[in-house]
C-alpha cells in the first residue's frame, strides 16, 4: 500500500468499459440459473464454458493464493451463507432459504471487469433479507459517497456508519481493490473507517478504476479462513454475511459504475 493507483486515458477506459459490460452480460446469463437444486460446481462451469466461448479469460482461474494456499481451482467464487468470500464452487446443493453471492471475474483483451451479487434462494428468512437488503444499499451509498478528489475513506466511513447503525459488523480483514490490467492493485477500499487512523487517506482522482464491495455480518465483523484449502472465508461465529459489489471508474463528473447488469437489481431496487 501507498502506491499511487495507475490514472487511465480515454481508450484505456473504453477497455474497461468493455471488459465490464462483458462481466455485467455473464451476470445475466447466469441469473436464471441460480435457483434451489443446483450446485454451485454447475453454476462455476457454466460461467467457465461462457467465458471460454466468447473468448475471454476467467481471472479466478489458478489465480496465486495466499501464503500456504494452492492456486485457487475455479472460475468463480460462490460464498453460501455463513461465507463471507473466496466459497470454492462444488457439490454443495443451493437450498430454499439460502443466500449465496456469485463473484466473479474476466479477463477481456487484458482488462479486468469484477462483480459480485448476493442471491436470495426462494423464501429466505426476514433476516436474511434484511441482511441483504443493508449490504445492498451500504454499497450504493459507498459509490455516492466519493466524488473526483475525495479521499478512499469517505467510502468505507459512509458504509460503516450505516451498516452499525442497522446493527451489523462490516469485514474489516477483506476490501475493495483498484483493478485495470491487474485484478488487485492501489488503491485499497477499506469498507470501515475510524476517526484518527491514517488509513484511506489516498486521494481518488479521475482515471482511478477500484471495486466497492462491503461484507456485512450478522454477527461479529471477525473471519476465519477454511485450513484446509486455504481459501474458503466464513464468519467466525457461524452467522450470515453478504456481500454485492460493482467496479467503478472515477471520472471529472464523478463515479460512474461499469458492471450494471440489464437485469439484476438497481439502484434503490427492494429485495
Amino acid at each position: 500500500m501507498g502506491r499511487q493507483p495507475p490514472i487511465y486515458n480515454a481508450e484505456e477506459r473504453e477497455q474497461l468499459r468493455a471488459a465490464c459490460r462483458f462481466n455485467a452480460q455473464m451476470m445475466d446469463f447466469i441469473r436464471p440459473h441460480i435457483v434451489p437444486g443446483v450446485t454451485t460446481g454447475q453454476i462455476d462451469q457454466m460461467v467457465y464454458e461462457y467465458t471460454l466461448d466468447h473468448g475471454h479469460i476467467p481471472a479466478c482461474l489458478h489465480y496465486s493464493g495466499p501464503p500456504g494456499a494452492p492456486p485457487y481451482p475455479k472460475s468463480t467464487c460462490i460464498s453460501v451463507n455463513d461465507i463471507v468470500c473466496h466459497g470454492i464452487p462444488g457439490d454443495r446443493v443451493l437450498q430454499e432459504g439460502d443466500i449465496a453471492n456469485v463473484d466473479m471475474t474476466t479477463i477481456v483483451d487484458g482488462w479486468h471487469g469484477d462483480q459480485s451479487e448476493t442471491f436470495l434462494l426462494g423464501e429466505v428468512s426476514p433476516e436474511a433479507k434484511r441482511l441483504v437488503q443493508t449490504t445492498f444499499d451500504a454499497m450504493w451509498l459507498g459509490i455516492h459517497a466519493i466524488r473526483p478528489y475525495g479521499k478512499i475513506r469517505d467510502i468505507g466511513s459512509a458504509i460503516y456508519a450505516f451498516a452499525r447503525e442497522r446493527g451489523y459488523e462490516v469485514v474489516r480483514e477483506f476490501q475493495g481493490h483498484g483493478v485495470g490490467r491487474s485484478f488487485h492493485q492501489e488503491p485499497g477500499v477499506p469498507h470501515f473507517w475510524f476517526r484518527g487512523t491514517k488509513a484511506g487517506a489516498q486521494v481518488v482522482r479521475p482515471g482511478v478504476c477500484f471495486t466497492i464491495e462491503p461484507m456485512l455480518n450478522q454477527g461479529t465483523w471477525r473471519t476465519r479462513i477454511d485450513k484446509f484449502d486455504g481459501w474458503t472465508v466464513r464468519t467466525a461465529d457461524g452467522k450470515l454475511s453478504a456481500q454485492f459489489e460493482h467496479q467503478i471508474l472515477m471520472t471529472d463528473e464523478g463515479p460512474e459504475v461499469l458492471t450494471l447488469t440489464q437485469n439484476g437489481p438497481q439502484e434503490g431496487h427492494q429485495f
